[in-house]
């Protein structure tokens, strides 16, 4: 048997012995003083001394010391009566043999069978009572489930959903083993279902239940299992030709919603929580009015649904599209309906209309949201890309001190760095504009953050794969050894917020703050990841089409330039990156040169500026035409 040793286990056997003792002393004791002639303890100790002997052996055999007391269940009672009823059975033919059965009341097994039954069986539910606060969840009707499921995980999630098969013979699902990588657990069983080994043995595990007849269909995550963990797990339940699923989230399992989840693709991607100081975001957000621009983006509109959430005074939504601000409008009407709010149309390329919004709104903290971020659209439309990221941002930066607003967050990218893209180094000159600004002085202090891709965000590589998916296409992937940074958009707005809290004298005026994105995804391992989420085959040269890459495109993002001068700030996930910053008296004259360039629609000059502006970017492709 491959039962890990440890001290769990051993004081679930002592206690387990120590009763098995206690009961044959309690029913001698009992059966000699019904029959009045009571007699001392201890009056056949021999016999103590064999049954206890006899138990730890009975007891192993079936496996008593392999419940986790935490999840004692129904299916541990049944298995306590079988163990003792097989003691019971086998003492008189032991005590025969050792001892000739001399002084032993054979009319004393029931009481034996009953006080041993109690004392093993009392402890483990008294025990589940004060961890749970009652006894009704341990007492589930056995089911026989549909499909079977290999459970990865053995705790709280694991126990509740196996508690949820066993109570109606309607459930889904059945669970035919768990696997964990606590050595601790390994070998025991939560409401009789064994922990069979741990999670890189899963191969091994499957081809266990296979013999006898159990095959898993699906594998099912119980716990939370941050993105390199569910990839892992993908590929060992497609190597053992499952599929892949999460449990229910615990408030829909205690309403009686027990299918499992989709693993989506936050789920490869997603990494554990950080914890957050809530307080500080709360501090810079709560009763101040704030203006998000490209309110209804991707990362505009999260920006704004967590801005509502710490009680601003106002928020001003300043959105390009007219849908897209009406779908934000929408959602915060229909969540924070008292929340007092404007939403306005607006480009951030008219200063004058920026000028006209901030002077009615009055905002005191601006989120600067709006961007072209398509990489080949940027190279197509140069001059498009250069005056909303680039020149958008100094307009909103110069509304900003005109307004006297206290604070402008501008939201920036990993393209950023060592940009070899128009989009990339449109996003470097924007994070010039406000360091220099930073620099400069005056009451508006200029936050830069830099941070790589955001899930599903529009136009990104995701959504692209979803549609390619949906479709029957081949998926395509520009390189094989193309590799990008991703970050759930929750995660990097909080962040955002979070940064934004750090306050100037800590970080210095013009730092960047750059978010900690974890480990670049391979995108080709992405897309071969998407393809098994889909149900299908592994993605193989058929599935996948290298179509080169694009002008602009490079096969890694980093987060960082080197002549920045990177080192940790208050939180976990934010450093700051120092500098790099121009004087603004120098930069001024140099966006004056570049808009008047960019709208006169002057390419070769337009992008000769911004290779200025930004040494190490140099054009792809020399462009002689204007590009409309």
């Amino acid at each position: 048997m491959n039962l890990a040793f440890n001290r769990r286990i051993a004081t679930v056997a002592v206690h387990d012995l120590v009763m098995a003792a206690a009961s044959f002393e309690l029913a001698i004791k009992a059966r000699y003083w019904l029959a009045g002639a009571p007699q001392p303890w201890g009056f056949l100790w021999p016999g103590t001394l064999l049954f206890t002997a006899l138990c730890a052996v009975v007891f192993w055999r079936f496996g008593l010391y392999r419940g986790i007391w935490y999840y004692a269940s129904v299916r541990d009672l049944s298995a306590i009566v079988r163990a003792v009823t097989a003691a019971v059975l086998l003492l008189v033919p032991v005590l025969f043999v050792f001892m000739r059965l001399e002084d032993y009341p054979r009319s004393s097994l029931p009481l034996l069978w009953l006080f041993l039954v109690f004392l093993l069986t009392a402890p483990r539910f008294a025990y589940r009572a004060v961890k749970d606060g009652n006894l009704r969840v341990a007492f589930g009707q056995p089911d026989l489930a549909r499909v079977p499921v290999l459970l990865v995980g053995a705790g709280d999630a694991a126990d509740a959903f196996i508690r949820e098969m066993t109570r109606s013979r309607s459930a889904p699902y059945e669970v035919v083993g768990i696997v964990d990588d606590k050595p601790g657990r390994i070998g025991r069983d939560i409401r009789g279902v064994r922990v069979m080994g741990a999670i890189d043995e899963i191969p091994a595990v499957v081809d266990k239940l296979l013999r006898k007849d159990r095959l898993p269909h699906r594998l099912v995550l119980a716990g939370e299992f941050e993105g390199p963990a569910v990839r892992k797990l993908v590929e060992l339940a497609e190597k053992a030709g499952m599929s892949v699923g999460r449990i229910p989230r615990l408030a829909d399992l205690r309403e009686g919603q027990v299918e499992v989840r989709t693993v989506d693709v936050e789920d490869l991607l997603g990494r554990a929580q950080k914890v957050l100081d809530r307080d500080a975001m709360r501090r810079l957000i709560a009763g101040r009015r704030v203006l998000v621009t490209g309110a209804g983006g991707t990362i505009g509109s999260e920006l704004v649904r967590q801005v509502a959430a710490f009680g601003p005074a106002h928020v001003a939504l300043v959105e390009n599209s007219e849908f897209n601000l009406y779908v934000i409008d929408r959602d915060l009407s229909e969540r924070w309906p008292d929340l007092p709010r404007t939403a306005l149309l607006g480009d951030v390329r008219d200063p004058k209309r920026l000028a006209v919004i901030f002077a009615r709104e009055r905002p005191e903290l601006v989120f600067h949201a709006a961007a072209f971020k398509h990489v080949p659209l940027s190279e197509i439309n140069p001059e498009e890309a250069i005056l909303t990221n680039t020149i958008g941002t100094r307009n909103v930066a110069d509304a900003c001190r005109a307004a006297g607003t206290a604070a402008m967050v501008l939201i920036s990218t990993d393209k950023a760095v060592n940009a070899s893209s128009v989009m990339g180094a449109s996003k470097r000159a924007a994070e010039l504009a406000c360091q220099a600004l930073a620099r400069s002085g005056g009451p508006t202090r200029f936050v830069t953050v830099r941070f790589g891709n955001v899930l599903g965000s529009t136009g990104s590589v995701i959504p692209l794969f979803e549609h390619q998916l949906a479709a029957g296409l081949p998926l395509t992937v520009t390189h094989p050894d193309v590799t990008r940074y991703f970050m759930t958009v929750k995660e990097a707005v909080e962040l955002v917020l979070l940064a934004t809290a750090i306050p100037a004298d800590e970080a210095g005026r013009d730092a960047i703050f750059i978010l900690d994105m974890g480990e670049p995804v391979r995108i080709q391992d992405l897309a071969r990841q998407m393809v098994r989420l889909a149900g299908k085959k592994p993605a193989g040269a058929a599935d996948i089409v290298f179509t080169g890459l694009r002008p602009g495109e490079k096969l890694a993002e980093e987060l960082a330039h080197a002549a920045e001068d990177l080192r940790a700030s208050r939180y976990e996930g934010i450093r700051i990156g120092l500098g790099r910053a121009m004087d603004y008296e120098l930069l001024k004259p140099r966006l004056e040169r570049l808009e008047r360039a960019a709208r006169e629609r002057r390419t070769n000059e337009t992008l000769e500026v911004l290779s200025e502006l930004v040494p190490e970017y140099r054009p792809s492709t020399p462009t002689s035409a204007t590009a409309g």
